[in-house]
Parts: C-alpha cells; sequence; structure tokens
C-alpha cells in the first residue's frame, strides 16, 4: 500500500454467520461504526439470553469514534446498542426516525436514554458530516419500515454499505419505502470505491421470490379456512407483515389481539408514527381475548424462533398466563428459519400439533412469508448499479458469503472480492486492497438481558455439567494441624453414579487420604488443599466411571 488516502474496514460481527452485525470504518485515525447488533444463542450456550460482539477493540479506541450509524431496526442490528454505549460512553447515534423509536424503547429499558444522543437522518437528506466522513442515506426496502443504504464519502473514496435490502417494486409501504434506484446508480457514476453487500439470499435462485403484496391474500385465504382462532407469529418487528396480519383479519371479519412484550412495543411505536394503520376496534388488547369467538380472533404473537421465554413457546407449553393451545386453533409461521434455530423450531411445532393445532409454515404454503432479503438477481443488480472497485460480502454465513463472491466473478469483479472473517482488517484504497491485521473480535454472552456478562468458561462449564453433572464435596478440616473434622458430605448434580453407594464412599475415602497427605506434609492453605481434591477425586472418577463431571471442593475449617 502507498501512501494514497486509505479506508480500515473491520467486521466485529457479521460475516460468517447471520446476526450480530458491527462494521467499523477508519479513516484518518478516526473511526465510525456501522449497526450494532445481536444474536440468538445456539443450544449448547446454556443459559444465555443474547450473544454480542466483542466490542474490547471499541473500548480500547472510545475516544476516536465519531458516531454509531444503525441501517434499520432489526434486532440483528441494533439489540446491541445500550452495551455498546456502556463499552464507549456517549456516543451520537444516527437512525431513521423509525430506527431510533425502537432504540429509545430499549435505552429506556436499559436507563440509558437521558444519557444517549439520538440523531435523527432521513433518506435523501443532503449528506452530512459524521467525523472524516460525508455520510449520505439512500432509501432501501427490506422488511420493516425506515431502512437506508448508508454511503461513507471520504478522501479515500466512497465506502457503500448495502443495508439489509431488496428491490421490491410494490412494497406494503407505497413508493416512499421502495429501494432509490437512481441513488445508487448515481453513486455508481460517481465512483464507489468499495461495497459491503447484504448475502442472506445470495444461494437463491430468482425462482420462486415473492413480493410482500402477496403474503396478505395468503394470509386472508389461511384466516377464511380456519375453524377457530387463528395464531400468527413473525418477528416482532416485522411491521409490514403485522398489517398484512391486521388488513386479511380485517377483511375476514376478525380482531387482532397482540400477545408478547416486544410485539406489544414494536406495535404501539408503529401506530404512533403512522406506520402501521388499523380500523377503528380492529386491534384489541390481551384481556378482550376471552370475550371474542373463537372464530373472529387472531392472536398476534412472538415465538418465530423457538425462543424459550416468548410467547408462543410459552403457550406451546401450556405455560402462558391467558394463552392456552387448544384443538381447532391454526398456528402460522409466518417467518424464516435463522439457522441455528431448527430444533427449537420443532421441539415448539410438535408441541403445538400435540395440542391439536394446525400449523402451517412457508413450507406448506410459501406465500405466507416473503424474505426481505435479495435474492441472486437482486443481488447482481446492485453489483452492476453500484460498480464498486472492491467488494466484499457480508452479512451471512460462509456458503452465503462465497454465493455472493462467486456471482460478483461473474460480473467481472473476481479479484477485487474480498471475503472477510469478523475480526479482519481490510485496507481500501485507489492503490488496491490489503488484508492479514486482526483485531479481537470474540463473542460477549448475556445472561438474563445484561444483569451479568457471562464469560466463555462459565458457558464450557455449564455445558460441561450438562453432559457429565456434578459432584460437591464438602469437609471440614482442623484449623490447627490439617485433618479431617467429621464425615465428607458428597452431593451430586446428574451424575451418572450418584446411586452407586460404593463409589461414594471410595470418594470420601480418597478425600481423607489427601488431606492426610496435606496434613503430613504441613499444607494448610485452602486454595491448595482444594486443588489437590480436586485432582484427586477427578483421577478416582475418570478410572471408574470413565466420565469428567464438574468437581467442586469446598474445604471449611473448624
Amino acid at each position: 500500500m502507498t501512501d494514497a488516502p486509505s479506508l480500515r474496514i473491520i467486521p466485529l460481527g457479521g460475516v460468517g454467520e447471520i446476526g450480530k452485525n458491527m462494521y467499523v470504518v477508519e479513516h484518518d485515525g478516526r473511526m465510525v461504526v456501522i449497526d450494532c447488533g445481536v444474536t440468538f444463542p445456539t443450544p449448547d450456550q446454556l443459559g444465555v439470553d443474547l450473544v454480542l460482539p466483542d466490542m474490547s477493540y471499541l473500548a480500547d479506541n472510545a475516544s476516536r469514534i465519531d458516531a454509531l450509524i444503525l441501517t434499520h431496526g432489526h434486532e440483528d442490528h441494533i439489540g446491541a446498542v445500550p452495551w455498546f454505549l456502556r463499552e464507549v460512553g456517549q456516543v451520537p447515534i444516527l437512525g431513521t426516525r423509525f430506527t431510533l423509536a425502537l432504540v429509545r424503547g430499549k435505552l429506556d429499558e436499559h436507563r440509558l436514554l437521558g444519557d444517549a444522543d439520538l440523531v435523527e437522518v432521513a433518506a435523501g437528506d443532503p449528506p452530512r458530516e459524521v467525523g472524516p466522513f460525508l455520510a449520505e442515506f439512500l432509501r432501501v426496502t427490506h422488511s420493516i419500515p425506515d431502512c437506508v443504504a448508508v454511503a461513507l464519502h471520504s478522501p479515500a473514496g466512497t465506502l457503500l454499505h448495502t443495508g439489509d435490502f431488496k428491490f421490491d417494486h410494490l412494497p406494503i409501504g407505497g413508493p416512499a419505502a421502495r429501494s432509490d434506484i437512481p441513488g445508487l446508480a448515481r453513486l455508481g457514476e460517481k465512483g464507489v470505491l468499495v461495497m459491503l453487500g447484504d448475502s442472506t439470499n445470495a444461494d437463491v435462485p430468482v425462482r420462486g421470490k415473492r413480493s410482500e403484496e402477496a403474503v396478505g391474500p395468503a394470509l386472508a385465504s389461511t384466516f377464511a379456512t380456519a375453524p377457530g382462532r387463528v395464531i400468527v407469529t413473525t418477528f416482532s418487528s416485522q411491521i409490514d407483515r403485522m398489517q398484512q396480519v391486521v388488513d386479511a383479519a380485517y377483511r375476514d371479519g376478525r380482531v387482532v389481539a397482540v400477545i408478547g412484550r416486544s410485539m406489544v412495543r414494536n406495535v404501539n411505536v408503529a401506530r404512533n408514527l403512522g406506520y402501521l394503520k388499523a380500523q377503528d376496534g380492529v386491534i384489541i388488547g390481551d384481556k378482550e381475548v376471552d370475550s371474542v369467538p373463537d372464530d373472529e380472533l387472531v392472536i398476534l404473537t412472538t415465538g418465530s424462533q423457538g425462543e424459550p421465554m416468548s410467547a408462543l413457546r410459552r403457550m406451546a407449553n401450556h405455560a402462558h398466563p391467558r394463552i392456552t393451545i387448544r384443538k381447532g386453533d391454526t398456528v402460522v409461521y409466518s417467518s424464516r428459519r435463522i439457522p441455528g434455530n431448527e430444533l427449537a423450531i420443532d421441539e415448539t411445532i410438535n408441541r403445538l400439533v400435540a395440542s391439536g393445532a394446525r400449523v402451517v409454515t412457508p413450507d406448506d404454503v410459501p406465500e405466507i412469508h416473503a424474505s426481505g432479503h435479495a435474492v441472486r438477481d437482486e443481488l447482481a443488480w446492485m453489483l452492476q448499479l453500484v460498480r464498486p472497485r472492491f467488494f466484499a460480502p457480508i452479512h451471512g454465513e460462509a456458503r452465503h458469503q462465497m454465493a455472493h463472491a462467486d456471482l460478483a466473478s461473474k460480473l467481472g469483479i473476481p479479484e477485487r472480492t474480498v471475503i472477510l472473517e469478523n475480526g479482519d482488517v481490510m485496507e481500501v484504497s485507489a492503490d488496491g486492497v490489503v488484508t492479514g491485521e486482526r483485531v479481537d473480535s470474540g463473542i460477549t454472552y448475556v445472561d438474563s438481558y445484561g444483569v451479568a456478562d457471562v464469560g466463555e468458561g462459565v458457558v464450557r462449564d455449564r455445558r460441561h455439567m450438562s453432559e457429565d453433572g456434578l459432584v460437591l464435596v464438602v469437609v471440614q478440616v482442623d484449623a490447627h494441624d490439617g485433618t479431617v473434622a467429621g464425615t465428607p458430605d458428597v452431593v451430586t448434580r446428574g451424575f451418572s453414579g450418584a446411586d452407586d453407594e460404593e463409589l461414594i464412599e471410595a470418594i470420601r475415602d480418597r478425600v481423607g487420604a489427601s488431606l492426610a497427605e496435606s496434613a503430613e506434609e504441613r499444607v494448610h492453605e485452602i486454595d491448595v488443599l482444594q486443588k489437590q481434591l480436586h485432582d484427586a477425586i477427578a483421577s478416582l472418577i475418570n478410572r471408574r466411571m470413565r466420565q469428567r463431571p464438574v468437581i467442586l471442593p469446598v474445604v471449611v475449617e473448624v
């Protein structure tokens, strides 16, 4: 790389995966962060509620951050904002009207709203100065209102982050929600140095693509043939889909009850801002559900991904305080499966069916869902409109990135396409692109929505206990000579040898022998005694059982 001005692009999340999108763009020693999202925990991330990007690089460079820019209001793009503010302090947060409305509710829950600097922007506004950049916002169609692509202009050149997008010529939001194709073409004419492009559907062919407009008739048909209640689950931020549900319910003579905290909050925000419209009396409160005949009721709820505490999951487990699934119910999944959630979704569906419900998914009726992400022909169109000099596929698993890169190759930019991993540093200028440097880019686990960060070691111990169980040994020792006082207590949880009295007695004997050896050697430090006990007990159990439970020795001086 020569002395030509350059951009440094660092994904901290969102490449090689679906979710926790976060991208750092640096120029002249300053930086702007684009998006700040979360993802769902996998089944082996036990006790974890949210998974966030590792923000240690941002915390270490907080004084260089000029802004956080949000492309839209989905959780995988805004869900980690409260933790971002805790890590880096007050930084201007730029977003569109609806996006910031969702962020305000999130920050209010975390008691951070008073300290937040929220800056509203709109697609089509004149470019505004953001640190060393001129930031321009272009409207794109997605599955939530007020989405934008972000162009950052600098002396090094222009970077375009497409945001999540598709080219839907008949979006539910009307012409005001249509992707700004002329604006994207204008950028392409002026020259784009590097484009970061949404890759989620890069492996989906043209065939089978549906507009959001097609979802309404499919929902209406499902409602009309349902003998009883209809329960529709989708993402709580999918406002266009909620509009389709409300319209279809109204046409079928039904009312809509909204269930689920995030769904209720987002519906209220959307109605207050005019993004969701309903005839008087069509949307009712959850307390009115019991007063409505089954064949006149639609329930709009969270839980499309099998989230453990979601309303639909609790309904399926007969644990919801208001709604119990029963024969005659129709449950409609108006959403796609996010990779990694398949087991949880299938478990929920099986419980719903066992309770007598009919379950309808996009596998059964494809028209009940339309993706918010561009498929291959749309991705090709974006590449040809923008004509970037360099290109990095983002927002997708490795297979999506590779499919997008393959598409770019067929369009003539193979040697200028870079496949990034989280933590990679991509330095790009008019002279070329260089990669190889890396920054910390792990993940952060959050338990109980921010009560405490959960380290990898904690999750590993939980996984360990789920596999081989726990053995807790409590022993009293004489404070003067270190000899055992009384009989050691052995408590087990999830350990297959719990009923083996011979093994339990052998553990007690081994505890006594280990402490006797320590006493002879005049070892009295509690931490050392506990370490020696751990090793002795673990060796015994592994030799006898070929298992490795979590061993917790507790030594109490008396």
